[in-house]
């Protein structure tokens, strides 16, 4: 990381090699630290230090490009709309965020397993269990698509161990609450260029609205084409890519946990100005469904610097409350970004029943 880079960066930069390498160590403890307050501060940051080769991050971004210029006919077969688990292609403004169409198109990538069918006893939340689609012409793209989930999902945990420890847990706090089977996901999102338009009016327009994440840590890969803002202070800052470096966010899920003391901090990308694309591939490091995160206890001087509720003004939205269970969370989220998906699969669904 160059002194120009991190003069330039408008979030904070941690290193975490000294941490992954001995985490008792003093470098170790000032990752723990560092990672503590900024997740209490502004929510967001770049990560170095992460240990996955900058090969991985190039084959994998690689075979993001290569996805997207695939015939839409191809991509079309793989529609998420014939997925009861959210997992498939989504066409360009079929996605919304905050009530307004996003422009992007993606695909949506879960843990491979087969489907659930819902017993009557069961939550319907187990319909999010199931199988991937993948395009037939790209053979190649699960294997490359796993094997880097599986490297970043490494540095996710090794996240939460630090993030554990920061709130005075021991280091496996979490652990239970991950594991067998986290429903970890990953989207390989594109905002398309735009043609014929002014620039200033394409960069005013929603390429994924205002939102704050809801899982537990998200961790970003993005190409070199800007567009991602960050909510801070009253005001949106722009976050550049960085060569080599994760940007890193919290979930609701881990705010409305610890009361507000750590920040999931709302963010929005704007759609990329005339003949430019933009790619990310955002790996959402989520528990098992089944897993509970309630508030949870915190030291005195944590505490203090709680501001209680499930957001950053210590409130409770009754039109977007955070459930408790991951699976009921998560289910509320996918059925109000995906209608068609929500038509097809879950008709009978009634969120507040989640």
């Amino acid at each position: 990381m160059t002194v120009t880079e991190m003069t330039k960066a408008s979030l904070p930069i941690l290193d975490m090699s000294d941490y992954l390498t001995s985490p008792d160590s003093d470098g170790g403890r000032r990752f723990v630290s560092m990672l503590r307050e900024t997740s209490h501060g502004i929510g967001f940051f770049y990560l170095v230090g992460h240990g996955v080769a900058a090969d991985s991050d190039r084959e994998v971004m690689s075979m993001a490009n290569q996805f997207f210029e695939l015939p839409l006919a191809d991509r079309e077969a793989i529609a998420i709309a014939k997925s009861p688990h959210f997992r498939g292609y989504t066409l360009l403004k079929s996605e919304m965020t905050a009530g307004k169409q996003d422009w992007r198109d993606q695909i949506d990538i879960g843990p491979e397993a087969p489907a659930r069918r819902q017993a009557p006893h069961e939550p319907p939340w187990v319909k999010l269990i199931g199988p991937n689609q993948w395009p037939q012409s790209l053979p190649e793209m699960p294997n490359v698509i796993s094997a880097w989930m599986e490297q970043v999902q490494s540095v996710g945990m090794s996240l939460m161990h630090a993030m554990a420890e920061g709130l005075d847990k021991p280091r496996d706090y979490f652990d239970e609450r991950m594991s067998p089977d986290p429903y970890t996901r990953i989207k390989v999102i594109r905002y398309p260029p735009q043609e014929n338009q002014n620039d200033k009016q394409v960069a005013d327009e929603q390429g994924l609205g205002l939102h704050h994440d809801s899982g537990v840590l998200t961790l970003i890969l993005q190409d070199a084409v800007p567009g991602l803002q960050v909510m801070s202070e009253g005001r949106l800052v722009d976050v550049d890519p960085m060569p080599g470096a994760y940007v890193v966010n919290i979930g609701e899920m881990l705010q409305s946990a610890t009361s507000g003391y750590l920040k999931a901090t709302k963010h929005q990308v704007l759609r990329p100005t005339a003949g430019r694309q933009r790619i990310s591939i955002a790996l959402f490091l989520n528990p098992r469904l089944d897993a509970r995160f309630e508030p949870f206890d915190l030291p005195e001087a944590l505490a203090a610097e709680a501001t209680g509720g499930q957001n950053m003004a210590g409130e409770m939205d009754p039109d977007d409350p955070v459930f408790a269970t991951f699976g009921a969370n998560t289910l509320k989220i996918r059925m109000r970004a995906h209608p068609d998906v929500t038509a097809i699969h879950y008709a009978g669904v009634d969120l507040t029943d989640l």
